[in-house]
Order: C-alpha cells, then sequence, then structure tokens
C-alpha cells in the first residue's frame, strides 16, 4: 500500500501553492458547464466507497500532488471534472484517507471513465483511452518480465561457476525483451503518451570504445551519452513534471555528464531554460530548482549559477513568479554575490584595530591574504580561529600569507580582545572592526556594507585572494586553503 505523502505542490523557496488551489468541489450528477470537447469530465466508479470524497493525483517533479477532486455517492460514482484540461502525464487515484488506489494516463482529451474497486487495485479498468489501453498493456508485460529479472538477479547470487553464464544470459535478453517492446511502440504508436513517456525515461547506453587512428578514444562514450542524453525529450513540455522519472534523470545528467566548472553549468541551464520558457508549469519549476540549488551551492564558485540566473531571468521580469519576502531574499542575496564572485577583486576594506588606527585590507602586501569574519562569542569560530592561527604560525607566516582578522560584532569588542589574548593569536594578524560611526555613515550614504559585500551571513567566514587582491577561494576548510596555496606556489 502507498500512502500519499505529499499532498501539496510546494518547491523550496519560491513558488508554493496549497491544496485547495487545485481541488475541485462539484457535487456527483452536477450537469457539466464545459462545451463538448473542452475541459476534462472523467466519471469514476470506486466500490465500495460511497457518500465520500476522493481525489486526483499526480506526480510533480520528486513529490506528488493533487489536482482534483469528486465526491462519491451512495452507487460510488462521482466525476472529475473541470473547465480546463490537466496536464498529460502519469496520474493517480487516492482514498479518502490519501492512500494511492491505481495509476492511469491522463491523456490529451480527458473523457474517458475509471472503473475500480480499492479490494482489487490491480484490476482498475479505464475505459475509453487508446493511451490508457496501451498503458495497461505494457504494464503488464513489464511486471512479468520485472518478475522474472528479479528471480534471475536472485539466483545470480547463489549460482555455480558454470550457471551463471547462462542466467546472465537469459538476464540480459529479459532485458533486450523490454527495450524492444518499447521501440515497438515507438513504431506502431508513435504520437501516444506512452511513447513520448518512453523517450522521458530513457537514458542512453554506452558504446564500445572506438579506435582512431589505432588509438582507442576513450572519451567518445562519455560524449556520445551525452549528446544523446535528451533525444527526443522537449523542455517546454510540463508532462515532464508529471512523471516520477524525469527529475532523477536530471539530477544525474548535471551530476555525471555536465562538468562542475559554472561556466558549464550556465550553459546547460541557459539552454533548459530557453527551451522551456513556453511551459506554463516546467518553466517556473526548472527556474526555482536551478535557483534554490545554486543559491547555497554544494561546491565552491558555483554561486556564479545563481548569480547568472538572478542577472538573465529574476532582473529581468521573472520576479513576478516570487513572493514578496522571496523576491527580497533573492534579490539581497544576488548582490551580495554579486561583489565577491571568484577572480574578482575583493571589496575595498578599511577597519579600524585593536588600538583605534586605520588598518586597509589592500594595504597589506603578500603573496596571499586570508580575509577571517568571525565573532568572539560563536562556538565554531572559537574552535576554527585558533586552528587557522596555528598553521599561521607553524607554515603560512613563513611563507608570507598576511591574515586580515574581522570581528563582526562592534559591541563584543570586549569578549573580542579577550578571545585574542586568551588563545594568544598571533600579533601578526591585522585585527580589525568596524566602528558604530562608520557603520552609520555607511547607512546614510546608502553604501553596501561589508557584510552584503563578502555575503557574511554565517560565522566564520574566509575568503583566500592572491597578492593583487583578487578573490582566489572562499568557504573553504583550512586544510583546503593550505592546500590550495600550496598549489598556487608551484
Amino acid at each position: 500500500m502507498r500512502r500519499l505523502l505529499m499532498i501539496v505542490f510546494m518547491n523550496g523557496l519560491l513558488i508554493g501553492y496549497g491544496l485547495e488551489s487545485f481541488a475541485q468541489k462539484i457535487p456527483a450528477g452536477t450537469k457539466s458547464k464545459t462545451a463538448p470537447g473542452t475541459g476534462r469530465e472523467i466519471p469514476i466508479t470506486l466500490t465500495p466507497l460511497k457518500n465520500t470524497k476522493i481525489y486526483l493525483g499526480s506526480y510533480f517533479g520528486k513529490g506528488m500532488t493533487l489536482v482534483d477532486s469528486a465526491f462519491l455517492d451512495m452507487n460510488s460514482k462521482g466525476v472529475f471534472k473541470g473547465d480546463s484540461k490537466l496536464t498529460k502525464g502519469i496520474y493517480f487515484v487516492v482514498s479518502p484517507n490519501y492512500t494511492i488506489q491505481f495509476e492511469f494516463l491522463m491523456d490529451g482529451k480527458q473523457r474517458f471513465e475509471i472503473k475500480g474497486d480499492t479490494s482489487a487495485k490491480e484490476s482498475a479498468q479505464i475505459i475509453g483511452s487508446p493511451d490508457n489501453d496501451l498503458f495497461k498493456q505494457y504494464a503488464q508485460f513489464s511486471n512479468e518480465k520485472g518478475r522474472q529479472a528479479q528471480q534471475l538477479r536472485t539466483a545470480l547470487l547463489s549460482a555455480s561457476p558454470e550457471e551463471a553464464p547462462k542466467m546472465r544470459a537469459s538476464l540480459a535478453n529479459v532485458e533486450k525483451e523490454i527495450k524492444q517492446y518499447q521501440q515497438n511502440i515507438h513504431l506502431k504508436h508513435p504520437n501516444s503518451l506512452l511513447s513520448t513517456l518512453f523517450y522521458i525515461m530513457k537514458r542512453p547506453e554506452l558504446p564500445a570504445v572506438p579506435v582512431v587512428k589505432g588509438k582507442p578514444d576513450s572519451a567518445y562514450p562519455y560524449q556520445y551519452v551525452k549528446q544523446h542524453f535528451w533525444d527526443d525529450v522537449l523542455f517546454n513540455e510540463d508532462l515532464l513534471l508529471r512523471t516520477p522519472f524525469f527529475e532523477s534523470k536530471l539530477d544525474d545528467y548535471f551530476k555525471y555528464y555536465v562538468s562542475p566548472e559554472p561556466d558549464s553549468i550556465i550553459q546547460e541551464v541557459r539552454e533548459m531554460l530557453f527551451m522551456a520558457k513556453t511551459g506554463k508549469e516546467i518553466y517556473p519549476y526548472l527556474l526555482t530548482k536551478f535557483t534554490n540549488k545554486y543559491i547555497n551551492p554544494e561546491f565552491m564558485g558555483q554561486d556564479k549559477v545563481f548569480v547568472y540566473l538572478f542577472e538573465n531571468f529574476y532582473a529581468k521580469g521573472d520576479t513576478a513568479l516570487l513572493n514578496p519576502a522571496s523576491r527580497k531574499t533573492i534579490t539581497e542575496r544576488a548582490y551580495s554575490l554579486m561583489a565577491n564572485q571568484l577572480g574578482q577583486q575583493a571589496p575595498v576594506l578599511n577597519l579600524t584595530d585593536t588600538a583605534g588606527k586605520r588598518k586597509a585590507l589592500y594595504d597589506l602586501k603578500a603573496p596571499f591574504t586570508l580575509v577571517a569574519f568571525w565573532d568572539p562569542n560563536c562556538g565554531h569560530c572559537k574552535e576554527e580561529i585558533p586552528r587557522f592561527d596555528s598553521l599561521y604560525k607553524a607554515k603560512w607566516k613563513a611563507n608570507g600569507v598576511a591574515i586580515y582578522s574581522v570581528n563582526i560584532y562592534e559591541n563584543e569588542n570586549n569578549a573580542w580582545k579577550k578571545f585574542i589574548a586568551e588563545k594568544n593569536l598571533s600579533a601578526d594578524w591585522t585585527h580589525v572592526y568596524q566602528t558604530k560611526e562608520d557603520r552609520q555613515a555607511e547607512e546614510k550614504a546608502g553604501m553596501p556594507g561589508y557584510r552584503q559585500l563578502y555575503d557574511i551571513f554565517k560565522t566564520p567566514t574566509f575568503y583566500l585572494l592572491d597578492e593583487n587582491k583578487r578573490i582566489l577561494a572562499k568557504q573553504l576548510t583550512l586544510e583546503q586553503f593550505d592546500a590550495l596555496m600550496d598549489t598556487k606556489k608551484r
């Protein structure tokens, strides 16, 4: 039994819709006002349920959502109907306690009939839909072949060396039959919804490594799969979201076939979003997905992708997709990241040291400068700052590395100075903070503060600069900063 765990379409930071915006509360027996051939009208009989509401659900990316409801009368009859058609894809009937009953295809006409029984889900009938006839036949075939494949895989675990080759051959034959069945659907029913779903689901097989001028071309299989990964898939089709396999395929594509280098990601994201632009659901979904992924990315430098999205989509009008709170968060985060991209000059810092004297970041002359933003009352800072100081004394000082250490809280100067003394932090560090007067002057002039310019939303935050104060790295660990400096010195 599968229970519907996610019944609200919400996607992270940007977009969210409640259940009530989808449910159609139309009593059974109400005469449809839709003109013939328009909208949806799907009668359903679901025994033994009576005098209760049931739901129509669908996949949505990696989640699920409810899209319609119907009231079953005393004869277990009801109807899903509305003035507009639903997006094509894989749907399911959901019981009053939100348990999935059975799946079916939402075709283009949406004028078929459903008959089912909660005690015999596998016997559900979809009447008047050729797409669902194909879907049911394939489901029966694939279930049988799936059982055969599982039996062979289980038997292989304990097979003798003599038996194993024959079992592997049988397993390969089963997989071949499934692929041939799918190919036959493409040939015989090229315009069917099932054929489209097979293309979305399909992943290219790795070809053999070719030999070119006597040398094996080991890069060819990778390039081939990447080039053909999205064959016959249209990115402006909303039905991509109404399947359980599109988003996992998309994630695997970026994981295995797109370089983590931000410019490579931007190229892929740009092409996908421009292709998806005319899609009503797929475009905002993909824009949301990419924004959420790269606003706080897994790898250093990938926040450049988020800045690209802001400058080329949100800043050009797509903020209409956002609620006010999200619009504010997206905009502020983008402006913070614009000033501290890898390879850019670090924003100017001219702060006050423990003796009350001005100390400018750009006055430090060193092959590398580490800028550390920290809070003397932050537990993680109390652990990390002494670790950086230990490596500085043991190695970095001799290599000419400079440290520009910033206390981010002007009201914690006593705790700051006490921590520096207690931990015997190196006197060679430039320990600074921003005075209240300087902060207020900045605010009065409408100038961005260093917290925005250096994207300080957590502590500690670290940046590594080269001799010209260009940003080499940010948000790395102590060990990663050290290894990077070793690499750059070679």
